[in-house]
Parts: structure tokens; sequence; C-alpha cells
């Protein structure tokens, strides 16, 4: 591995139950699935699981609960690559939950229970500030409680530490928090609620984006499903289209792509050429069905690459 910097994830771990359906159920409805199955996922772990395979040197801050699922979870990460150190496991907790539904077209709907990520507070974040400071990058997401993220960053920002915020799910944010963000990572739902730009088309990814880098963020990364990615560096923009793939399920793309950019970049690759990688990566995800299940390894993205020409 190429790798030259230390990443630290700290986010969320859920078991999902995932059912494939032909169609949503509409309020009142009961829809017949077609195969249903439980995965281990949430964002936070998502992307962490994206990174490790993609070849980071890596380190999540998470909690899970004091509970058989939690367990199996932290072995799997730990066989992904991950310092499962941080992680860790709460009395009286039961580890989070997800609810997903998947239809034909492998679009999705979910439902969370927190769970022991509620667990993750601003003094169990400072437990690990060792774990920050040493980093060279920060990656967060926003399914652990608002005030631990908000910690995190500021110890990430007092030590240099980089500061990459994927904003999902979708909520506001304070200008404390987000001129702490070096790098964010929205999809065009998450970037209209934090800037009020809808973003239908190029030229609103760019007033979105310069509404965020008013804020104090260096890089903006704004996703847009299958025509790409629209980045953004002090002004600079261009799209960066991704590649055309049958997707089956979606569930993991957007954690893919995060995870696996951050660790294109941490080898030191130009940000273009780091996007192009997480596009990769994100494209495997798609064709396969779950979270972590569908997470490509370092050796399928450069497959997929070198196929791609």
């Amino acid at each position: 591995m190429k790798n030259t910097g230390k990443l630290a994830v700290l986010g969320s771990i859920n078991a999902d139950h995932i059912l494939n359906l032909a169609q949503f159920p509409r309020p009142g409805e009961t829809v017949i699935g077609k195969q249903y199955q439980v995965a281990f996922g949430g964002k936070g772990a998502n992307q962490a699981v994206a990174a490790g395979r993609s070849g980071a040197d890596i380190s999540f801050i998470a909690c899970v609960g004091h509970d058989d699922i939690g367990e199996r979870i932290r072995r799997q990460l730990a066989d992904d690559r991950i310092d499962v150190a941080p992680v860790i496991a709460v009395e009286g907790e039961s580890t989070g939950v997800a609810l997903i539904f998947v239809n034909g077209e492998g679009e999705n709907t979910i439902g969370i229970y927190a769970g022991a990520n509620a667990a993750l507070t601003p003094e169990r974040v400072a437990q690990h500030q060792q774990v920050i400071a040493g980093a060279d990058a920060l990656l967060m997401q926003l399914e652990s409680p608002l005030d631990s993220v908000l910690a995190a960053a500021r110890i990430a920002h007092q030590n240099q530490t980089r500061v990459i915020l994927n904003p999902a799910p979708a909520t506001a944010l304070s200008d404390e928090l987000l001129s702490l963000v070096d790098m964010i990572t929205p999809n065009e739902t998450e970037a209209q609620i934090l800037t009020g730009v809808s973003v239908k088309t190029d030229e609103d990814a760019a007033k979105a984006a310069a509404v965020l880098h008013a804020k104090g963020i260096e890089s903006v990364l704004i996703t847009l499903g299958s025509r790409g990615v629209w980045l953004s560096e002090q002004g600079n923009g261009q799209r960066i289209p991704g590649f055309r793939v049958e997707a089956v399920d979606t569930i993991a793309a957007g954690d893919t792509f995060n995870g696996a950019l951050i660790t294109a970049l941490l080898e030191k690759k130009p940000m273009a050429e780091s996007v192009r990688f997480a596009h990769a990566a994100a494209a495997i995800a798609v064709t396969r069905h779950g979270a972590q299940p569908s997470v490509p390894w370092r050796e399928e993205i450069d497959s997929f690459l070198q196929s791609q020409g």
C-alpha cells in the first residue's frame, strides 16, 4: 500500500435489517418482500470499512451495545483492517438498528434506532483525543450526537487534523461547526438544507458550493447521483462524472465514496484522481446488495479502474 497518512473515523454502527421489495409500501399498505438479510452497517462503520478495504491506516471511534451483535461487529471491523480499540461496548445499551426497504430500482428508505450510538457523548470523544490529534484526517457523519461531532471537530482543528464532514442524514448545522470543517461532501438534498440552494444543475451546485466556501470550508464535493460529483476548491468548480453501471442497491454508495476518497487523498493523490478512485469504489458497491457486504477491496477498485482505461 502507498498510504502516507493516518485516518480517524468517528461515527455510527448499526445492524441493518434489509428487505427487498418490488416497490415501497404506501401508508397502510402491506407489500410482500423478495429477499431479507441482516448485515452490518451505520454510516460511520460503512465509511470506516470503505477506508479500511481501500488501504487506509484507520482508527474508528464509535459505540456498540454490550451485546452479541456488537461483539460480532467489532470482530468484523478488525477483519476489515480497522483499529477497533476506540470502539466502546456500552453497558445497558443495544447496538444501533437500521430498518431498510430497497425497491426494484435499487432505491432505499431507512429508519434508524440510535441505541448505543447516542452514547457517543462529548465526554467519550474526549477519551480518544489522542486518536484524533494523532491523525492526519478526521472523517465524520451525522448519525452521532451533534455536540459530539462538534467536540471532535474542535479537537481536530486544535491539532491541525483535517476535518472531513459527510453531512448525512440531512440536518441544519451551526456556523461554528461548519467553520471547523475543511472538506464537506453533501448530496443535493443535504446541500440545499445547508445553503438554501436547490441543486438541480451544475450552476446550482456552484452556487451552493459558494455558500459553503463563505462559511470557511475550503473543499466542497456535492454528490449528484448518476451525474457524478461537483468539486469546488476555493471557488474553482468542475463536475467529475461517475461510472455507468447497473445499480441493484444504493445503500452504501455515498459511504463507500467517502471512505475511498479520503484514503486516496491520504495517499497524496490529486483531488480529481481521488474522486475518480472513489467513483470506482461506489460504482462497484451499487452493483451488490447490502451496506458493508457491497464495499469493495482495494484490488477490486484498481482492477475496475484498469478496465475503464
